[in-house]
């Protein structure tokens, strides 16, 4: 019988409040093979989770930007070979989402293995939740292109779509860049577009508000700079 690949949440950052629930724990406690983005902070995540079953006795696949796609059935071998269940722990967050897993998670439907997704933090729908913007119709962009004019088209053309459709539209940013693109937001949408930013979601420093982009104009903008942020407008 083959193993099942869980969906492992992480917290959204160095913080004391860690969401996870019980059962998550209970999970996660009884796994020996994870697939993960960094081993160092996924061993850190697991410490934390006061995990029963010593590292040493633990495999850890690293899926990342560096890793070779053909190295995927290496990592669910243990699933499909010996029935051993696996973890899929994103850096932060939820896996699969703006997150590499998703072609690890593409193949375990492909081999028929069983996929289950367990509860914990998305920045991306903590963000929805409190920005105050439509949530019945919304579109998450990732990442828009890092440079002019390519960046600046395609933030107007997604702010006629958000007009004509009533969509919330949702994108995320490199840490580092944030306030330029802030800056970008600002510049090409309209006043009365309402913006929110959404930083350090669950943190002690979380800061999230949603204003006009007129708004923002006349107010001080916050520094953003290696904060993880989500952006949203409608």
């Amino acid at each position: 019988m083959a193993g099942t690949l869980y969906l492992i949440p992480a917290p959204l950052g160095d913080s004391v409040y860690l969401p996870v629930p019980t059962y998550v724990v209970d999970i996660v406690h009884s796994l020996e093979v994870f697939i993960v983005e960094k081993g160092k902070t996924a061993r850190q995540y697991l410490k934390q989770l006061q995990t029963p079953i010593p590292f040493q006795n633990m495999t850890f696949f690293e899926l990342n930007k560096h890793t070779d796609l053909k190295e995927l059935p290496i990592f669910l071998a243990p699933a499909l070979e010996l029935g051993r269940n696996i973890g899929l722990m994103s850096e932060a967050g939820c896996p699969g989402v703006a997150d590499p897993g998703a072609d690890v998670i593409k193949l375990a439907h492909e081999l028929n293995l069983e996929v289950v997704p367990l509860v914990g933090p998305s920045s991306i729908l903590l963000a929805l939740m409190a920005s105050g913007l439509n949530g019945q119709t919304f579109a998450f962009q990732g990442y828009l292109p890092i440079k002019n004019p390519e960046r600046s088209k395609r933030i107007q053309q997604l702010e006629q779509v958000a007009r004509r459709n009533q969509q919330t539209q949702i994108f995320i940013e490199t840490p580092y860049r944030n306030d330029s693109f802030l800056a970008d937001l600002l510049k090409n949408l309209s006043p009365e577009t309402l913006l929110c930013v959404a930083s350090d979601i669950t943190l002690p420093s979380e800061f999230i508000k949603t204003k006009s982009v007129f708004s923002w104009k006349n107010d001080e903008l916050p520094v953003l700079n290696k904060r993880p942020t989500i952006f949203l407008f409608l």
